[in-house]
């Protein structure tokens, strides 16, 4: 892996791809025996925060470029299933039509047992987006729980007009 810094670009090669990003003009990045150092001008509340964000943000990169980052959806209700058609996912979600999606560059999508999708790919940011579009598709239903939801998400379902408490008079 090789971590390159050229004025306030950063780039980042690996196994998994190549990630670039613009670092803040207050910010200094400095690269000296394999370990990337950031540090910050001063003290103040701004800076510091700057000074996370872009620490987080090349952390990021390096483990993106050298494992690769996944985001687990599952989809829940009676014939709702996923399949891959070549490099797309289409979903069947109880519409009237199926819903095709198109990965964003550098995204890969799997399918397990059609009802879980692994979206996976080096860039957090953009791992993150493509499983958020999919679960937009149809959110999890507060009353039933169907639709597709984030692994291990934890849905709180509302309990229905049979649920309803009736009040004393």
């Amino acid at each position: 892996m090789t971590v390159s810094v050229d004025k306030q670009l950063v780039t980042v090669n690996g196994p998994k791809g190549k990630l670039e990003q613009k670092v803040h003009p207050d910010m200094t990045v400095n690269i000296k025996d394999n370990v990337v150092t950031v540090t910050r001008p001063s003290d103040s509340s701004d800076h510091k925060a700057l000074h996370g964000l872009t620490r987080s943000l090349l952390a990021n990169m390096v483990t993106g470029v050298s494992t690769g980052f996944t985001r687990d959806l599952e989809i829940v209700g009676v014939g709702y299933r996923a399949e891959k058609q070549g490099d797309k996912l289409i979903l069947r979600v109880g519409m009237s039509h199926t819903v095709e999606m198109a990965p964003l560059p550098g995204i890969t999508f799997g399918v397990e047992a059609n009802t879980r999708v692994k979206v996976s790919g080096a860039d957090k940011q953009v791992v993150g987006e493509m499983a958020a579009r999919i679960r937009a598709v149809r959110p999890p239903d507060a009353y039933k729980g169907k639709g597709v939801r984030y692994a291990k998400e934890v849905i709180r379902l509302k309990p229905g007009k049979a649920g309803k408490v009736v009040g004393k008079k």
